[in-house]
């Protein structure tokens, strides 16, 4: 049998995809509701193409410069870009112009500026709020408290579609505290659904590679997996 580079990356992906599907039946879950998100930041555009003959769709991308160049590069390929990294003002317009979803929304202005930003040839953004679950000084997120006043400001704005919330919480290796967090960030969801029945907030962004099983046990349906894909994580490049 021929082999090629990434043929681990290939086993990698179909060995995710048994997990989660025992994760979701443990859950009582159809695995068929969770989106698996291939993290490619510092990879290379061959990784990612690599992923996408494996059967993955979704990549997720943390720096501007180094997505926009892979989006060159796999510019022939079916892919549904996703904009993961913190969002300075001076990153929209090509955010905007050149994702399909952005998972890192936490001020207004971003969003409005996301929001005028949008082609208005291509569908709109799909925006997840992201939360700052577990309060840490040092992470991003809007705080739960004040996750539905920009939740209701984000639904009006055009070219946008909120679509639910994220959020990274402090990293535990205790089964129990990841579970605490990601139902934490499920309830808030179902709180802004009660309070935004018009919208269809149908999306939890939650969970990395070392807590698959907690967070499909509560709910998400989109996980950010990078490592468990791609193997060890090279340095990323300057400039991004």
């Amino acid at each position: 049998m021929t082999t090629t580079p990434y043929q681990p990356l290939t086993a990698n992906i179909a060995a995710l995809r048994d997990h989660i599907a025992h994760c979701a039946a443990a859950a009582g879950r159809d695995p068929a509701e969770i989106t698996l998100l291939a993290v490619s930041k510092t990879r290379s555009a061959d990784e990612v193409a690599a992923a996408l003959d494996a059967g993955l769709q979704h990549i997720g991308e943390n720096y501007l410069q180094e997505a926009l160049d892979k989006q060159h590069a796999l510019q022939d390929r079916n892919i549904c870009w996703h904009f993961i990294g913190p969002i300075q003002s001076n990153k929209t317009r090509d955010i905007a112009q050149h994702f399909d979803w952005a998972h890192s929304v936490d001020r207004l202005k971003v969003a409005q500026r996301l929001s005028q930003q949008r082609p208005a040839t291509r569908p709109p953004l799909n925006i997840c709020l992201q939360v700052n679950i577990s309060n840490e000084a040092s992470k991003a997120g809007v705080a739960a408290a004040d996750a539905a006043e920009l939740a209701r400001a984000i639904a009006e704005l055009p070219g946008l579609r909120l679509r639910g919330l994220m959020a990274i919480p402090a990293n535990s290796a205790d089964p129990q505290q990841q579970r605490q967090a990601f139902a934490a960030l499920r309830q808030l969801r179902d709180q802004l659904q009660r309070q935004l029945p018009e919208q269809s907030l149908d999306t939890l962004s939650m969970g990395m590679s070392g807590d698959i099983d907690a967070a499909v046990a509560e709910g998400s349906t989109l996980l950010r997996i990078g490592t468990a894909i791609f193997g060890p994580r090279t340095k990323h490049p300057a400039g991004n």
